[in-house]
């Protein structure tokens, strides 16, 4: 992160899912924000119209494992497998770590390919706890220049990240 820089990094993680991607992607076409998708290869095989969507709309993407999997309860071997076989769907140097969990075996190993990317500022938009004005909240009281910021395109995260996104694009444009 870089405080003189005066940008915020827009991400999400978990998509692409037909229910909640094509919504955010309309926000930020309508707003001309790019974002970072933190894609779930599982999902891109299964969504790949709304892969190519965020690619035709000139997003990045990242590889966020092929089935979303835990870098604490998974072996190193089995856990570099399953990054293998998301980049069968997703071209990308970029990589963050499902919950931000990662050991440090394994970090060493993905550091070799990928670039690893992590976030300053959490919504907590998946959490049934928060509500969404507290995501908002969340969203707009810890950001500062140079920060990322993390959403999730996800069935767990829709109604909070859908009050939250507009509004804190909104605030920070």
């Amino acid at each position: 992160m870089n405080e003189l820089e005066k940008k915020i990094y827009l991400t999400f993680d978990d998509g692409p899912i037909p229910e909640v991607t094509p919504w955010v992607l309309d926000v930020l076409k309508a707003h001309a924000v790019p974002a970072t998708f933190f894609c779930v290869g599982e999902n891109v095989k299964n969504h790949t119209t709304i892969y190519q969507r965020i690619l035709n709309e000139h997003h990045a993407v990242g590889n966020h494992t092929y089935n979303h999997v835990d870098g604490w309860d998974t072996p190193l071997t089995e856990y570099m497998q399953n990054i293998e076989e998301c980049a069968k769907y997703i071209d990308t140097n970029l990589f963050r770590p499902p919950y931000g969990r990662i050991r440090k075996k394994q970090k060493e190993a993905v550091s070799q390919q990928y670039t690893i990317i992590m976030w300053d500022v959490l919504s907590k938009d998946y959490d049934a706890q928060t509500s969404p004005e507290q995501c908002f909240q969340n969203a707009c009281k810890y950001v500062r220049n140079g920060s990322i910021i993390v959403f999730h395109d996800s069935l767990k995260a829709k109604e909070n990240m859908q009050y939250a996104l507009p509004r804190f694009i909104e605030k920070k444009k």
